[in-house]
């Protein structure tokens, strides 16, 4: 069938297209056909840090759905393909341009962000970066060094929310939820919220004086901390549920306690009305789309960056009076749906009890399956093609 019916045909044999042009179309064609896969179906990840031991280690290799919640249009169309913020081979250079900015609109999707979902997102306070410590929170320096400490010792630049940082956690609590946590237990709307078989804790296990058998640890899977001596016959270790059933049975073993260590610099950082730490925490309303909450000087700091930062107004405080967008308020209705973020080794995790909550344009993809995975510089081949729970 001739789809190009328009074009003059004046009977001459057709030119057979170059070698480089052939190239040229088929990488052009696969170029377009990835990056079409990788905005609306599906994008591969890699996980670098331990926070979601031992449910994801080290080097695991991802699959991650774009089209279970729904794939987002790109906020910054004008990128360099199979890149993400930087461009490959520089420090710094931006891998995209933000002449064209097209406002946060998602594509229906199969489901929704439910509890105990593992789920990518862009990091939350990746809005602006200090380019030298991008492994850090910028408003974290900020609180630790003062804003103008690091506006002179860094290079600061802002991103647009699908060029931050991409972070993997486990959803605790969706929008509309009440979470809590007690003595390092998560507690969804007053229930105890189910605990991942293969999360990490940080215990304090006291012997009868011995060490414990490296090679008995190395058989389940418990990794060895530098530090884990903190006095004679007491060792800290992250420990998974089973791991702490084993231990348990072990000659030398007198007691397995959860260690807590009272880590207070947590959300919302306002210790004038909350004393709330990474263990006790809470309760915390989960902003729901289309919810009203009333707002004063006891919990301004929670929904500032809400309303502010990820919904676009303006907020002050005058007089003990609030106006947002330059009109008195005395409360505020919610935009969009936010989520409570959670990584699996719960004392070794950046997540929501640092920085709050995750808005829903953040989101960007389920964790669906383990492709590859390696580690001590073999394949973990009982890793390989695990959905992940």
């Amino acid at each position: 069938m001739n789809l190009a019916f328009w074009r003059r045909n004046d009977g001459q044999p057709k030119k057979r297209k170059s070698a480089v042009r052939e190239w040229l179309d088929a990488a052009i064609f696969a170029i377009i056909a990835a990056t079409l896969i990788r905005t609306f179906i599906f994008e591969a990840y890699t996980i670098p840090t331990p926070s979601m031991e031992k449910t994801l280690l080290v080097n695991d290799f991802l699959f991650v759905s774009k089209i279970s919640y729904g794939p987002r249009i790109p906020n910054t169309p004008l990128a360099v393909p199979f890149t993400h913020h930087t461009l490959p081979g520089t420090k710094y250079s931006k891998a995209y341009s933000e002449a064209v900015h097209w406002p946060y609109k998602r594509l229906p999707g199969f489901t929704r962000v439910k509890r105990n979902d593992v789920v990518v997102f862009n990091f939350p306070e990746g809005d602006t970066v200090a380019l030298e410590q991008q492994d850090q929170s910028y408003y974290g320096l900020v609180r630790s060094l003062g804003r103008d400490a690091v506006w002179e010792s860094y290079h600061v630049t802002s991103r647009p929310v699908d060029k931050r940082e991409n972070y993997i956690k486990r959803c605790v609590a969706e929008s509309g939820d009440t979470l809590s946590i007690k003595d390092g237990v998560v507690f969804v709307n007053g229930h105890q919220a189910p605990i991942p078989q293969e999360s990490e804790r940080r215990y304090t296990v006291q012997t009868n004086g011995d060490p414990l058998n490296p090679d008995r640890l190395d058989e389940l899977d418990i990794t060895p901390n530098p530090d884990a001596t903190l006095s004679a016959g007491i060792f800290l270790y992250n420990l998974t549920p089973g791991n702490v059933t084993a231990l348990k049975n072990f000659p030398v073993v007198k007691s397995i306690k959860p260690y807590f260590s009272g880590e207070q610099s947590v959300f919302p950082y306002d210790t004038a009305h909350y004393h709330w730490t990474e263990e006790n925490f809470g309760p915390l309303y989960i902003p729901k789309k289309g919810a009203t909450v009333k707002l004063d000087s006891t919990n301004i700091a929670i929904y500032d960056r809400v309303i502010r930062v990820y919904e676009g107004n303006t907020l002050e405080a005058k007089n003990g009076q609030f106006y947002i967008n330059n009109k008195p308020a005395d409360s505020y209705t919610f935009k969009m749906n936010y989520y409570w973020m959670m990584g699996d080794n719960r004392n070794n995790s950046l997540d929501s009890r640092y920085w709050g909550f995750v808005p829903e344009d953040h989101v960007v993809g389920k964790a669906w399956l383990i492709w590859m995975s390696y580690g001590h510089g073999s394949i973990r081949w009982s890793r390989l093609f695990r959905t992940i729970k």
